[in-house]
This record gives C-alpha cells, sequence and structure tokens, in this order.
C-alpha cells in the first residue's frame, strides 16, 4: 500500500499542475476533511473469536495463551499501517499545498511587476541654452511628440516662453509614449497636459500662497543698494523703493550717508516655506533730513499707483532717472568738451555711466516714435509724450523684447540695455529730456505732477491705507524696543 501511495503521489502531483487552481482548491479542502473524519473515527481491529468470549479468557490453553501475542503483533501492525497510510495522506495533502503556494507567490510577484512597470514621473530642469526641442530629446521624445502636443492645444503655447531654472514633469509609458507633461511657471502657477484618446488636453494650475507681512528699515553709509542689503530687503525691493522715492530723490546725486528707510511689504509662503515677496505696501524715505512717504493703492478701476498719505500724488509723469544706481559720468553742458571728438561740442543729455546690459526705463508713458541706429547716437529709442515732452535714449546696446518704432509704453518699463553705439568712448547711457522742441536739463527740469486720488474716492482711499501706515509705524515701535533691549542686555 504504501509504495502504492508513493507512486501515486508522484502521478498526483503531476496531475495537480495541470487542474486549474479553483479546481485544486476545493480538491484541498476535500482532502482535509477526509484527513479530519480518519483521525476522529479510526478504524477498530478484528478481535479473535478467543477474546470476544469472556469465559474462554479464564481457560489456561497454551494454544490460546501463544495465541495471543500473534493476535496483539497483528493489532499493532494493522494500527502501523494505518498510522502510515494517513501520513501518506498528509504527505499528499501538503504536496497540494506545496503546489498551490508557488502559484500564489508567482501571482504575487506578477502583481509586484505590474506595480514596478508603471511609468513614474521624472522631473527635468531647465538649462541655459535649451529650448523645447533639447527638453524633449533629452527624455528621449522627438518633435513628433511636441507637434502632438501642439495640436489643436492652444494652451502649448506657453511652452514657447521657457526659461532657465523652470521646471518639467514628464510621463512616458514603456512604450516612449508621452502621457502626461506638467510644466512649472513658477512656484504658484503650472499648465498640465494629459493624454485623451484625441490628443491632448490642458489644465492651468495656480496655487494660492499665504501672504505675511514684513518689516526692514535701514541707514544708508554708503549706497542704497548696499544698506537695502544689509537690511535683509530683497534686491527687487530696493530698486523698487527706489522708483517710488525716485520722483522727489535722485539716487545718482541726492543721497546723503545718513539718510533713513522703512518698509512694510508683502512676503510669500507656500507650505511654511517662503517662496518671494510680494510689493512694498507703504515705506519712509528720509534724504537730508527730509523725510517723504507712500502708500499703496488700487483705485476703483483697477490703477495701482503710489500716493502720500493724504491722497497727493506722489509720482510724477516722469522718472528722474531712467537708470537705476548709475552715476552721472557727463552733465548736460551747452560747451562741452567731446571725449571722442576732441572737440567743443554742446551735450545735450546727462550720461549715466553703467555696466553693459544695465536696464534702461522708460521715464514716463508714451509711444515710441523712432527705435533704430542713428549717427553719434549709435542705437537709440525717442519717446513721445504727449503735450509737448519727448525723451531721447542713446548709445544703447540693445532693444527690450517687443519696442519698436510705434510701441507703447509706460512709465518704468524696460525699452533696452546700457552699452556703447555710436560715438561713445565707454558704456553709458546718454539721455536727452525736450519741452515743446527745446532741450533741457533733464536733472533740474521741473517735472509735471501728476494726478492725486479723486475726490469721490477719498473715504475708500483712507480706509484702504491708513490701516498701512499704522502698521509701519507700529512695526518701527517694536523694532525700536527690540533694539533699545538688545543694547541694554549687552551692556
Amino acid at each position: 500500500m504504501h509504495s502504492i501511495i508513493k507512486s501515486s503521489k508522484k502521478a498526483l502531483s503531476a496531475t495537480l499542475e495541470q487542474i486549474p487552481r479553483g479546481h485544486l482548491v476545493a480538491a484541498g479542502s476535500l482532502v482535509a476533511s477526509l484527513l479530519v473524519m480518519l483521525a476522529l473515527n479510526p478504524s477498530q481491529p478484528a478481535p479473535s473469536e478467543a477474546i470476544d468470549n469472556p469465559a474462554q479468557d479464564l481457560v489456561i490453553d497454551t494454544h490460546l495463551v501463544d495465541s495471543i501475542p500473534e493476535t496483539s503483533i497483528l493489532l499493532s501492525s494493522k494500527n502501523e499501517k494505518q498510522d502510515e497510510e494517513q501520513a501518506d495522506f498528509s504527505l499528499a495533502f501538503s504536496d497540494i499545498n506545496t503546489i498551490l503556494a508557488p502559484q500564489e507567490a508567482n501571482q504575487e510577484i506578477a502583481k509586484k511587476e505590474a506595480k514596478s512597470s508603471k511609468p513614474a514621473l521624472q522631473e527635468l530642469t531647465i538649462k541655459s541654452g535649451d529650448n523645447l526641442s533639447s527638453v524633449f530629446a533629452r527624455m528621449g521624445l522627438n518633435d513628433r511628440d511636441i507637434y502632438e502636443l501642439f495640436d489643436g492645444n492652444k494652451s502649448a503655447k506657453d511652452l514657447r516662453s521657457i526659461a532657465p531654472g523652470q521646471k518639467f514633469e514628464f510621463l512616458v509609458d514603456a512604450q516612449g509614449k508621452l502621457q502626461e507633461l506638467k510644466y512649472y511657471k513658477n512656484n504658484l502657477d503650472s499648465l498640465k497636459f494629459t493624454r485623451n484618446e484625441t490628443g491632448f488636453t490642458s489644465q492651468q494650475i495656480s496655487l494660492k500662497p499665504e501672504v505675511k507681512r514684513s518689516f526692514r528699515q535701514g541707514t544708508i553709509n554708503s549706497s542704497l543698494f548696499v544698506a537695502g542689503k544689509q537690511a535683509g530687503l530683497p534686491n527687487t525691493l530696493t530698486m523698487e523703493l527706489a522708483n517710488i522715492f525716485g520722483y522727489d530723490v535722485d539716487f545718482a546725486l541726492d543721497i546723503q550717508k545718513g539718510d533713513q528707510f522703512k518698509v512694510l511689504f508683502e512676503e510669500q509662503y507656500l507650505n511654511n516655506e517662503k517662496i518671494g515677496t510680494g510689493a512694498i505696501l507703504t515705506a519712509e524715505f528720509t534724504n537730508a533730513g527730509k523725510t517723504y512717504r507712500a502708500v499703496r493703492y488700487t483705485n476703483k478701476d483697477g490703477i495701482t499707483r503710489y500716493y502720500s498719505p493724504d491722497g497727493k500724488g506722489l509720482n510724477k509723469a516722469f522718472l528722474r532717472t531712467p537708470v537705476d544706481f548709475a552715476r552721472i559720468s557727463s552733465s548736460f553742458s551747452l560747451a562741452r568738451l567731446h571725449p571722442v571728438l576732441n572737440t567743443i561740442r554742446a551735450h545735450k543729455g546727462t550720461d549715466y555711466a553703467a555696466s553693459v546690459g544695465t536696464p534702461i526705463r522708460a521715464t514716463g508713458d508714451g509711444k515710441v516714435i523712432f527705435a533704430g541706429r542713428q549717427g553719434g547716437y549709435g542705437n537709440l529709442i525717442v519717446i513721445q509724450h504727449g503735450q509737448g515732452y519727448e525723451t531721447r535714449y542713446g548709445h544703447m546696446n540693445g532693444f527690450a523684447k517687443g519696442i519698436s518704432t510705434g510701441s507703447r509704453v509706460s512709465q518704468g518699463q524696460v525699452i533696452g540695455y546700457v552699452g556703447m553705439t555710436g560715438l561713445a568712448s565707454g558704456p553709458h547711457l546718454h539721455y536727452e529730456f525736450h519741452v515743446n522742441g527745446q532741450v533741457r536739463n533733464p536733472v533740474t527740469v521741473q517735472l509735471p505732477q501728476s494726478m492725486g486720488v479723486a475726490s469721490n474716492e477719498k473715504e475708500r482711499f483712507n480706509a484702504a491705507t491708513q490701516t498701512l501706515v499704522a502698521q509701519l509705524q507700529t512695526a518701527d515701535s517694536k523694532s525700536r524696543l527690540a533694539l533699545g533691549e538688545s543694547q541694554t542686555k549687552s551692556n
């Protein structure tokens, strides 16, 4: 019997491998039930006739005595065979489990392999000199993939203006096909493209940051730029501060040691991490003992400007200087020795020395009536502002994107970059200011004042700005108190 079961096991194993898993499970359950029944109801051996009769047990019969050991041996042998058969059944049952287990393991492996084969997002950062074609090539994609993305998708045009530092996230499947693309314009705005049956759909995503207000103050010892850096003011806000007060203070000529500034501005946070700075809300600048104040206000028409706290127009129709933090290398003069021609020749403007590539800003709103090359001016832009005002910008290295004859420009807009084209001995901007066809000294000319807050908006203006002014004063008081406590502890 034992040998038969052993041979049957081999046949059973081979057969089980061919049977569907569901059937194997049912068979396994049946075998388990049978084994349990055998364990609970073992077969009783058939006793001999001598043992069945209790009376015969009292008769001393050598034949009966001799037969007892044989009966015991017979019973023991039968029990051993039953145990062996049960063990063989158990082994057969374990063979079913052995066959089932690898199938379960194989299924788990298959699941893991399927999960690992799922395409993952891959991040890529734009480098200097990159274009869309080179970026896609780095991901194993080609121009055909770009065409497919652009086909019928107007939002894809934003991908033409990628810049170094921006990020992409690609989702490419195992066949090398683009399934999803996410373009991060900045920390807050992104554009997501997702493949569907007909092409790609696009989705604009904009996160809303938490806005906090911060205060900085500083004293000038050498320059506004250095003082701003020492105070922890971002460079962009230092330049904005100069623009705000640039109507009353010439930061190329008027700055003195000991001048002071105070600024209340916005900072942007995302997930408790600082991601950028917002606008200046209110500020003070003290120059030569005179204090100028400014508050930011957006009127009913959505136009945002800076005003004095009493609602007067802080800005003038023109900026005093078109270049930030430049020095005057040659002043307005009608009898100047020309540095290149070496002859006495009127200098009808002011030269601002600055490194090549320094941004040049339009000093007032207007229309570009000339943008091109002109004689000793080199690359020149002429802006007509209306009411008889005109400004000229010469020796430029190049024009800003979108600036050409006929363009409309706004005050403070970058129109070009400092260079040394034309008759120039070094990099600088030649700036002229004309009134009714007559050239005027840009440094000393009386600039027209802009309009203040409209009378029907005065109440709205006060409600919006008085809180800002109060916050600036409160922040200043706290800063002075903290400074005083610090000095007391140090003493």
